[in-house]
């Protein structure tokens, strides 16, 4: 399989784990060894400053932190828009990449906009593929208008909307099924 570095993974129908129930991943790193992301519609209560201080010059003020994934929840990732993307350390696509574990926000060069997440999504060697196949994910092109959605609970749904008429059955799903 092709990289799926800069793709979105929408959750399918099939997808149980409470972790990634309607989430929107995107992937910032995939190879033969495995793959890592971030989920982009999971919003914590507490604001980065509240969180990670040292982080808060990044993003506007009152920004909340994103529940990045299940993987190092006590991790903190940043996601940002570079102005010069050779700074990133991982580019997932266009100018959208991600920051050195350990970063200094002085030392970053400039950034347009970032986010940041607690914690990351992370897969080993054939899993994803593996979930792919069970129909677990769907995948779609990322654009930096999902990475900084202004709304970002309602993202699954306006990808899913944006793949067009086949998908949009799922909007109707309920959360759990077995409740209806």
């Amino acid at each position: 399989m092709e990289s799926l570095r800069g793709k979105l993974l929408i959750a399918g129908p099939e997808l149980w784990d409470p972790n990634f129930r309607r989430t929107i991943v995107l992937i910032g790193h995939h190879d033969d060894e495995g793959a890592v992301g971030v989920v982009l519609n999971r919003v914590a209560e507490v604001t980065v400053e509240e969180a990670v201080p040292p982080l808060a010059e990044l993003v506007p003020d009152g920004e909340r932190l994103f529940l990045g994934g299940p993987v190092q929840p006590e991790a903190a990732v940043v996601l940002a828009e570079f102005e010069e993307p050779e700074r990133a350390e991982t580019l997932a696509f266009g100018s959208i990449g991600f920051l050195a574990g350990e970063v200094d926000p002085e030392e970053v060069g400039p950034i347009r906009r970032a986010r940041v997440y607690a914690g990351y999504a992370g897969w080993g060697p054939g899993q994803l593929e593996a979930e792919i196949e069970e129909a677990s994910w769907i995948l779609e092109p990322a654009l930096s208008e999902d990475v900084f959605a202004p709304d970002p609970e309602t993202l699954w749904s306006l990808v899913l909307r944006r793949k067009g008429p086949g998908f949009r059955f799922l909007l109707s799903m309920p959360v759990d099924p077995t409740a209806n």
